[in-house]
């Protein structure tokens, strides 16, 4: 069985793959995300086309460097009313992205891409549709002072595993898929090659 490398930095997606049994490195891909976002957008690229291209990417720079280990790239694009959101860049900039998405329908695209050798071998982009229900300014503040430290990591600055459950009125989509990764359909990969057993 080939060893796993996860070249995402976040931690959630790492406990996951913990939680579910896999024992694997975490070696982060860092790309400029920021860029690549921008320069798609301004092709009109879609956001699931877009949270693939990011998790391929960062596979793609840990296999060029561990070519044969499996290496799962991981990304998350958030969409609402054709706008890309990414991470916060401040509690500012977080209250801001509440305040968009307050009584709206957005989506959520969770990419994995796994590279050997340096080349793709799978791919899956899942997705997840969520309505938040109207929240005025006073909510946001009061709870950004509550979450900020667990939040200013996730795109869209909530956590549906935490008290940003409260936030929405609607989710239709696998829970996997909110928290990053869709976890179910890459077992099952790696169960059908035999790198995991059951």
């Amino acid at each position: 069985m080939a060893q796993i490398i996860l070249a995402s930095a976040s931690g959630i997606r790492a406990d996951m793959l913990r939680r579910a049994g896999l024992s694997f490195q975490v070696v982060p891909g860092r790309v400029d995300e920021d860029a690549v976002r921008q320069s798609y957008q301004a092709e009109a690229g879609s956001p699931a086309d877009l949270a693939d291209l990011l998790a391929e990417m960062k596979a793609r720079k840990i296999s060029d460097r561990n070519p044969e280990a499996l290496v799962i790239g991981a990304d998350q694009i958030l969409e609402c009313e054709g706008r890309i959101f990414g991470k916060p860049e401040n509690r500012e900039e977080g209250a801001e992205q509440l305040r968009f998405l307050a009584n709206r329908r957005h989506r959520l695209f969770s990419a994995a891409v796994v590279c050997q050798g340096g080349q793709p071998l799978w791919r899956n982009v899942g997705q997840v549709r969520m309505v938040m229900h109207p929240l005025s300014v006073g909510f946001i503040d009061a709870y950004l002072s509550r979450t900020w430290d667990e939040v200013r990591h996730s795109v869209g600055c909530y956590q549906i595993e935490g008290e940003g459950v409260r936030l929405f009125s609607r989710i239709e989509g696998d829970f996997f898929h909110i928290l990053g990764l869709p976890l179910i359909e890459l077992l099952t990969w790696l169960h059908i090659r035999g790198d995991i057993t059951t």
